[in-house]
């Protein structure tokens, strides 16, 4: 019953992040596609820069979709270190002590398939 609780909890707040993006004024449209979509990427799972890209609609747009989730105003409730390089690395995640943190993160969440940091 308990997990039918947070189930629900989950999906309400990620429907009150959903409207808090597609309502915030300091945001492009372009931001808000990239945060609506790294949303849905499920937990204990990664997507990289590129495939988000082209989710959205932009398939070369890889590197403006890392320097939207750079400034994402609602991590890690938008779960922006649920998204890694192509050689399924870490990347740029504000420098190596930030690395480490979006390491546990996705550790956390049970994934274990990223390369290991340099």
């Amino acid at each position: 019953m308990l997990s039918v609780y947070i189930f629900l909890v989950r999906a309400r707040n990620g429907k009150d992040f959903e409207r808090r993006i597609i309502e915030s004024e300091t945001l492009t449209d372009f931001q808000k596609d990239v945060l609506l979509e790294t949303i849905k990427v499920p937990r204990g799972t990664v997507i990289t820069y590129k495939e988000l890209a082209r989710r959205i609609g932009r398939p070369r747009a890889y590197r403006a979709v890392g320097n939207a989730l750079r400034i994402n105003p609602f991590a890690p409730e938008v779960p922006c270190h649920r998204v890694v390089r192509s050689d399924n690395s870490i990347g740029g995640y504000s420098g190596r002590k930030e690395s480490r943190k979006k390491a546990k993160l996705l550790s956390a969440e049970g994934f274990k398939g990223f390369a290991a940091m340099d």
